[in-house]
């Protein structure tokens, strides 16, 4: 395993990363309890130091796993959690994948943090996160004012910002680095997705922000196990992608096979990592791990090539022209 630091900080991240939510929920499909344990162990046993989860992950399950199964090796890890949802709140059950009901005021901040803490059975959080905030929350002065005290006493160590797709996108991301300069910004950002994240770059080198890319397999699209859309269990997240963005997923993956095969020394999934961690302004990449065998495979790709620079060219004039569109057919009268 590879180290990147995240900037203005002391903390040294695994440039892959576990990102806790495939085992502390059934979005990702159902994991046997025996499985979820192994995968935390042997990504620790393979270099990964950095664990990211938040406490809506199963009703604070996400945590509660990390302290049941690495517990003991809790000096050796970096420990983010996210906060913001009050899923505390029996009275508003949730929906499938509706969004909870949002808290960012001092006193529940407080009482969110104090909770993690239990769960993850520590002293202090390592990253703290703001989860999916809208503008209006990162406008709060005593929101950020909350975050300094919990730092000041030693239950955070650093806090940050994870953005949500649909929530809080452009406008919340640059506000973070640039109005509240947090120490991470969590993002999305794939060969497949590159938009907001190629604005964020700038901005995070010039403020120091360490940007944490999640979700770089796009759906699983960039693995290379897909040639049509798939049908995912029931309560798995990507079944409420629409078909047709997979399919036009899948389109696009066509055209970029050439990142992977023996002559180039990656697979297809290393090389959406590889793609990742070319942004210097990356500091670790959120791949999602459903099996041992994935997880070989994506921490492999710190060790695999990186791109050329004709590989990376060749990406940017396929983003340039959106992966080559088919043109629309034309007819003629007879």
């Amino acid at each position: 395993m590879k180290y990147r630091q995240l900037p203005r900080t002391d903390l040294q991240l695994s440039e892959v990363g576990f990102g806790v939510w495939t085992v502390a929920t059934t979005w990702w499909g159902h994991i046997p309890e025996a499985e979820r344990a192994a995968l935390l162990e042997t990504a620790a046993d393979l270099g990964v130091n950095f664990f990211d989860t938040a406490d809506t992950y199963g009703e604070g399950y996400g945590e509660e796993i990390l302290a049941k199964v690495l517990g003991y090796r809790r000096h050796d890890l970096v420990l983010a959690t996210k906060f913001g949802y009050d899923f505390y709140d029996k009275l508003t059950p949730r929906i499938g994948h509706q969004e909870r009901p949002q808290k960012f005021d001092p006193d529940f901040v407080r009482f969110a943090c104090e909770q993690s803490l239990r769960r993850l059975d520590t002293d202090y959080i390592d990253l703290y996160q703001v989860h999916n905030p809208r503008i209006d929350a990162l406008e709060r002065d005593e929101l950020f004012e909350t975050l300094e005290q919990l730092k000041s006493q030693g239950k955070i160590r650093y806090y940050g910002v994870a953005l949500g797709p649909d929530i809080g996108w452009l406008e919340e991301g640059m506000a973070s680095m640039k109005e509240r300069h947090v120490h991470s910004l969590e993002i999305i950002y794939s060969i497949l997705e590159q938009e907001p994240a190629r604005d964020f770059f700038p901005i995070a080198q010039r403020e120091q922000v360490g940007l944490l890319s999640r979700v770089p397999h796009a759906s699983e699209a960039l693995t290379g196990r897909y040639t049509q859309v798939p049908t995912f269990q029931e309560g798995d997240h990507r079944a409420h992608r629409r078909a047709e963005w997979l399919r036009e997923a899948l389109r696009k993956v066509e055209q970029v096979k050439f990142l992977a095969g023996e002559e180039t020394g990656r697979t297809m999934s290393q090389a959406a990592i590889k793609f990742c961690l070319a942004r210097p302004a990356i500091v670790s990449v959120l791949p999602n791990f459903t099996n041992l065998e994935e997880l070989r495979d994506y921490t492999g790709a710190v060790d695999a090539p990186d791109l050329t620079k004709e590989e990376q060219a060749s990406l940017d004039d396929l983003w340039l022209n959106n992966f080559n569109p088919e043109p629309a057919p034309t007819f003629r009268e007879v």
